[in-house]
């Protein structure tokens, strides 16, 4: 199936309107708790049932309009599913707050197992996106597995040791920032080993 082109703002708004929403939601439902079959839930649980079905929904959305969805999408949404699930099932909110540790490991793992075998697979997922030789690819590669597995360590000490709407809070903006900080710090490395100073030598 062909690639096809979507609105790069309607693209921004399903990949990112979930999380957005749950962050809202638990900002309005947090300390409320709702009485459903019997069972006292907390706003954070309610939130996390809306949550799955959502993410779902947008995830299809950006299927059907763009004709892919990433490898790290489907781990997300699988994890999410999941985990938030058994929060939900349970009434146990620890389920959910796990989910980002246990991508971020999967992640890694994955990253490492490529580079024993003198692969990177970061470059298949970015290459369009990021021009490097191969050994730039490589290098980039282990400073994300080591990146993702530090995120990995964090979520857990956020939240284990912090309140949940701390928790929140790092999930929603301090690992993307964080992200984003990271690829900004990689500059150096991509004008070394960019294929077009390549090029150019």
């Amino acid at each position: 199936m062909d690639d096809k082109q979507v609105n790069p703002l309607l693209k921004s708004a399903l990949e990112l309107g979930p999380v957005l929403a749950f962050f809202a939601a638990y900002l309005l439902l947090k300390d409320r708790s709702f009485v459903i079959g019997g069972t006292e839930y907390d706003g954070f649980i309610v939130v996390t049932a809306a949550f799955i079905p959502l993410l779902l929904t947008c995830t299809g959305l950006l299927w059907r309009l763009s004709g892919k969805v990433s490898k790290m999408q489907v781990v997300t949404v699988v994890l999410v599913i999941v985990f938030g699930g058994l929060s939900v099932w349970l009434n146990d909110e620890r389920f959910f707050k796990m989910k980002p540790t246990l991508i971020y490991m999967i992640f890694a793992a994955i990253l490492g197992a490529g580079i024993l075998q003198g692969r990177s697979y970061l470059e298949y997922v970015m290459e369009g996106a990021m021009p490097l030789r191969h050994e730039g690819w490589m290098i980039l590669t282990k400073r994300v597995a080591m990146f993702f597995f530090a995120l990995a360590i964090a979520n857990e000490v956020i939240w284990r040791f912090f309140t949940t709407e701390t928790w929140v809070y790092f999930k929603t903006f301090g690992l993307t920032a964080a992200l984003f900080a990271f690829f900004m710090t990689q500059g150096g490395l991509i004008q070394k080993y960019g294929t077009e100073g390549a090029d150019k030598t």
